[in-house]
């Protein structure tokens, strides 16, 4: 006598995990300002400047699924103890953001938002440097990653500073 077979049953695919969606809207320079500090005094640079850069960045909700996040860059440029320029430039970018956990949405927004707008900021910062009379300013690549990471630790010991002692 045959023996019936079982049917079997098909594996079911497994459901692949939702991916992030990062759509960018738009970007603007929110403010800028740069002070040729040498041309003020008549002076010519010379030799070659050092830079001090300074980063920050902020996100802030627009909407159901739009943020906007801004990299607030500070380049003073000096020669010995003379001051050459200033520049400030405040740049923003637009965001959708789809499937991005709640808890996993600050580090999103301050890490991969930023990555995306830097080198349009990089190319404005090297024209308005180069605008201003000077051999444009090609800004290393900003690690964000590594910059969220610091923020992170400078609160938690600003925090444990501030918590009472027993």
């Amino acid at each position: 006598m045959a023996e019936k077979a079982e049917p079997v049953a098909e594996p079911k695919p497994a459901e692949a995990p939702v991916q992030p969606k990062l759509k960018v809207l738009t970007q603007y320079v929110r403010d800028m300002s740069f002070e040729n500090i040498a041309a003020q005094k008549g002076k010519a640079p010379e030799g070659q400047p050092a830079f001090n850069v300074q980063v920050g960045l902020d996100a802030q909700k627009k909407g159901d699924k739009h943020f906007e996040v801004a990299i607030k860059l500070q380049v003073t440029a000096t020669n010995k103890e003379d001051k050459l320029f200033i520049l400030e430039v405040d740049y923003a970018g637009l965001f959708e953001i789809e499937n991005v956990a709640e808890q996993q949405l600050h580090a999103f927004l301050l890490i991969e938002c930023p990555r995306q707008i830097f080198p349009y900021l990089r190319r404005i910062v090297s024209d308005i440097t180069h605008d201003g009379g000077f051999p444009p300013l090609n800004l290393d690549t900003i690690d964000f990653l590594n910059l969220y990471r610091q923020e992170l630790q400078r609160r938690a010991q600003a925090e444990a500073a501030d918590a009472p002692k027993n």
